[in-house]
Order: structure tokens, then sequence, then C-alpha cells
């Protein structure tokens, strides 16, 4: 029914969870280490995935290796900070009847770091999808198909909620609607890649969302 939602997929990294300034540091000593010929290489790789990197940048085999050593490392003690009101905001929507997961192109080990980090938000979410659960990764819409389909949910009852350029364009090409979230971007820069923008969790809810599928 339009003005009403029954299930809502979030990104994990900058969409609940600011953990996007840490990245940018891990990638920019990667970058300077190892790919001085890039520049900027930890803002041209934001919202990619780890294989998306590798392929385009890092074919050697090895130096995967090395990387990924080096990041499992890193993920393993990282601050797994959530955005103000994010919390508040999924108890709210889920008090209303909403199921919620995490769609993530992140893998089971960082994630597992993560719900050992902040256990009791994880306990807020119904299923939890990872990189391992789908094949084709973010800009495809793969990851809300597949989400959909194992709730056994219709595309026009789900809410997505991302905030990178790949994620918003995994979202909106899966034909859910797909709120973005002005954390890495502006508004103004958001404005033409989702359904509709916010800013912050602190001054939203389950009425707000609902409103906005009516417009």
């Amino acid at each position: 029914m339009k003005g009403s939602f029954k299930y809502a997929f979030f990104d994990f990294d900058g969409t609940v969870c600011d953990t996007e300034g840490q990245y940018t540091l891990f990638w920019g000593e990667i970058g300077r280490k190892y790919l001085q010929e890039v520049p900027d290489f930890e803002h041209i790789i934001k919202g990619t995935t780890l294989k998306q990197i590798f392929e385009r940048y890092i074919p050697d085999e090895e130096l995967q290796k090395k990387i990924k050593e080096a990041l499992d490392d890193f993920e393993g003690n990282m601050n797994y900070n959530l955005f103000p009101g994010v919390e508040n905001f999924i108890a709210n929507i889920k008090s209303q009847g909403v199921k919620c997961a995490i769609v993530t192109s992140s893998n089971l080990i960082k994630m597992a770091s993560a719900r050992q980090s902040i256990p009791e938000f994880f306990a807020l979410f119904d299923r939890v999808f990872t990189a391992e659960d789908f094949t084709a990764s973010k800009p495809a819409p793969d990851c809300y198909l597949h989400a959909a389909s194992a709730f056994n949910a219709r595309l026009e009852d789900c809410v997505v909620f991302e905030d990178a350029y790949n994620g918003l364009e995994a979202g909106m090409a899966s034909g859910i609607f797909t709120v973005g979230m002005a954390s890495g971007h502006s508004p103004e820069e958001l404005k033409d890649r989702c359904d509709y923008i916010i800013t912050d969790y602190s001054s939203i809810d389950y009425n707000t969302i609902a409103k906005a599928l009516t417009r």
C-alpha cells in the first residue's frame, strides 16, 4: 500500500556506521605505498568493493594477499561508531512491524568484527546479508533483489537506505524506493541519484519515510 513499507534494507559503512573516514586513512596509506601513480586513490575507490579495487588497480595476486591481510587486521580493530539517532530510528520502524536487514558488500569476517563491537545494534536486525550472499556487487541491484527475495517481499513494500553512489545506483536499479543518506556526499550531490534524501536519523521516524513514499 502506498504510504507504508514493511521491509528496510540498510547499507552498513557510511549509512548506519560512520567508518568512511577510517577507510580513507587506510586506503590513503595503501595508495601512497603501492599506487603512487594513482592520485587521490583513497577517494577514487570510495563506495567500491575490495574485488572491484583489486580488479581495477591491483592485479598482482601476492600484493592482493598482503593488502587483504592488512585490511582484515584493520577492520578487526577499527571503531564502529554509529550515526546519531540510527538505533532509535530502527527501533521506531520495527515497532511498526518493519523487518530490517543489513545489506553490505563487506565480507563475513569484517561483519563478525562489527557484530562483536556493537552487538546490541545487530540485535535490531532480522537478517544480515554480506558479500558472500551474491555474485554481482553494487552498483548491480543483485544484493537488494536477493534481500527482498529472502523475505519473500514485494519490491514496493521495501525501502533501501544508502550513502555511496554505487549503493544508490544499486537501490534504484532494483526498483526499490531508495533513501540517500547525505554523509559522504552533500544533498545536492545526491538529488538525482535517489528517491528521497536524509541528512541524519535523529529527526526522522516511520511516518517520515511513509510520507515520502507518497510523493
